[in-house]
């Protein structure tokens, strides 16, 4: 697992790094005093989950969640803070955990140590269950080029079939939270992996072409700005 620290006291800092660092199956990517710096790191590489206090100067912890929320980022976040203020907003960002200061170490190792287990069930559980008239078809998420929605139904791309389901994509798009996956368009989602070129199309929107198919989507210029911004 992945991780990122920020907490603009030098002291608290060194406690989360002094805890984190003890920990098995876990990489500090970044320890920060800075958000603003912790927010060019998150842009930069992919992590796993941030630690991060909530009141800091000029962009705060909860700021930064709001970004990972609202951008659909698969990054779990834990607030570290002396402030219960945040607690119910926290939650409405889907926070893993929200922990007060002072607060013994066992309390973040706990908190880290399930989502660890969580995490690792989410790796078993790599696979995408389609429903269909009579029966469910499984399928490997990581196989998964595109997916569109036509009419009534949506038909999922991979590299050696595709697939029709009467699953919405809002009902798929929650199913697949990983960074790999976002949603391009009203009528598609897309793995960013096969991506090969984006085509202009219109004003606001591009025709995607992947490696491995014939088949294309659309995005929107929103889209691929948010791509060129958080992944590219």
């Amino acid at each position: 697992m992945k991780i990122g620290l920020v907490d603009d006291r030098p002291i608290d800092l060194d406690k989360l790094k002094a805890i984190v660092s003890g920990l098995e199956d876990v990489e500090i990517v970044f320890a920060t005093t800075s958000a603003e710096l912790a927010y060019e790191q998150i842009k930069k590489e992919a992590i796993d989950l941030l630690i991060a206090d909530i009141e800091m100067p000029t962009l705060s912890g909860y700021e930064l969640a709001d970004i990972i929320h609202s951008h659909a980022l698969n990054i779990s976040v834990i607030f570290v803070t002396g402030n219960s203020g945040y607690a119910v907003h926290a939650f409405e960002l889907n926070v893993h955990d929200y922990i007060m200061k002072p607060y013994p170490k066992d309390r973040l190792i706990k908190s880290i140590q399930r989502l660890l287990e969580k995490s690792k069930s989410s790796e078993i559980a790599g696979r995408l269950y389609l429903k269909q008239k009579n029966d469910i078809h499984i399928i490997q998420k990581k196989d998964i080029i595109f997916i569109e929605r036509s009419g009534r139904s949506t038909t999922i791309h991979t590299k050696t079939e595709t697939i029709k389901t009467y699953q919405t994509l809002n009902e798929l798009e929650g199913e697949l939270r990983e960074r790999d996956f976002i949603r391009s368009h009203r009528s598609f989602i897309i793995n960013i992996h096969y991506v090969k070129n984006f085509s202009l199309y219109a004003k606001n929107s591009y025709v995607v072409n992947f490696e491995a198919t014939d088949g294309q989507a659309m995005i929107t210029k929103e889209k691929v700005d948010f791509l060129q911004k958080f992944y590219f």
